[in-house]
């Protein structure tokens, strides 16, 4: 059973058409709308709520500039044909909770253009514009309960660091338990939610945000230091890959890393953690409930839970429990 909103088809292929950031003649687009040439502008005014500005020429057309950088629905499915159920969305309230109501999200990926709810971890919320970024949430079910899945939000951002390495990226960090960083600036995170049985059959969906080529006019709201892969590429150097290609490299990794977590648990990506640690026997905050601590960074354990020297005594912090934040003190 879907809980997806109804799109109009007409809609997405001229948005389709549009992406390619040339100028379409009005007879064109009305063909693809249903519409008189002169209705054409109106129907495409639709497009304002979805952050797409197309501009109106007279004698050209119309066109969205600089284009689109659209997920293929059709691509990534048949890639992945027999192995995951893939489904792409215009716009969707949030692709984790789009999973969480289906009845068996078991192997089901969604993805969106925009997220109208989007949200990270303890409830915040996710700036989610449309096709600027990355939205991706999996359903993959687990018969040990949370005990098999311990640290496995830290072993998704080595996932997507690896996946994002393949195409060049440099440098990027993981900043416990679930953020992906550029030089302190956050690039994307990852929400790990559970239905089912805490100690038996449990479905586990992970969802990753990433950050691809979002505008910084468009995004007054984030109120923490933020980048991009598009702002990445152009510092290192390296090709800003598309979005369809971010997709394939994600699902190859998480395909890989999932079909095997159960067995071989966090220890198998402890190391990789440690090594891309933001902050590692740096001074940080520990903010928990019952306050705040100041210690150094270790690292974190077998099961994810991080290591901090407080005043020469380890302690041990578990994921839920505590925020950490990068100290000023020297």
């Amino acid at each position: 059973m879907s809980n997806a909103p109804a799109e109009s088809e007409p809609l997405i292929s001229v948005l389709r058409l549009l992406a390619d950031g040339e100028f379409h003649s009005g007879e064109e687009l009305g063909a693809l709308l249903g519409v008189s040439r002169a209705a054409v502008w109106k129907t495409l005014k639709k497009f304002e709520s979805l952050g797409v500005r197309v501009l109106s020429v007279k004698g050209r057309g119309y066109c969205v500039v600089g284009g689109l950088d659209l997920l293929d629905s059709v691509v990534i499915q048949k890639q992945y044909l027999n192995k995951l159920d893939v489904k792409v969305f215009t716009q969707l309230d949030s692709t984790n909770s789009y999973l969480l109501r289906q009845d068996n999200a078991d192997r089901q990926v969604c993805l969106a253009e925009a997220q109208t709810a989007g949200r990270g971890r303890r409830g915040r919320g996710w700036v989610s514009p449309f096709a600027q970024n990355l939205y991706l949430s999996m359903g993959w079910r687990f018969d040990g309960g949370l005990a098999s899945i311990e640290g496995l939000s830290l072993a998704v951002g080595v996932i997507v660091v690896r996946a994002l390495e393949i195409y060049g990226f440099k440098n990027l960090a993981l900043k416990w338990p679930n953020d992906i960083l550029y030089r302190d600036k956050k690039l994307g995170g990852i929400l790990i939610e559970v239905n089912g049985d805490p100690l038996g059959d449990c479905l586990c969906v992970i969802g990753i945000g990433l950050n691809v080529s979002m505008c910084r006019a468009s995004c007054d709201l984030i109120e923490q230091p933020w980048t991009s892969l598009k702002e990445i590429s152009i510092e290192q150097g390296v090709p800003l890959i598309s979005r369809n290609q971010i997709v394939f490299s994600l699902l190859d990794n998480l395909l890989s890393a999932l079909s095997t977590y159960q067995r071989d648990g966090f220890r198998a990506y402890r190391a990789s953690w440690i090594m891309a640690a933001a902050y590692i026997n740096e001074q940080i905050n520990i903010h928990a409930a019952n306050g705040t601590q100041t210690g150094v960074l270790r690292g974190v354990d077998s099961s994810g839970a991080l290591l901090v020297d407080v005043e020469g005594c380890e302690k041990v912090f578990h994921g839920g429990e505590v925020s950490v934040r990068f100290s000023n003190v020297s």
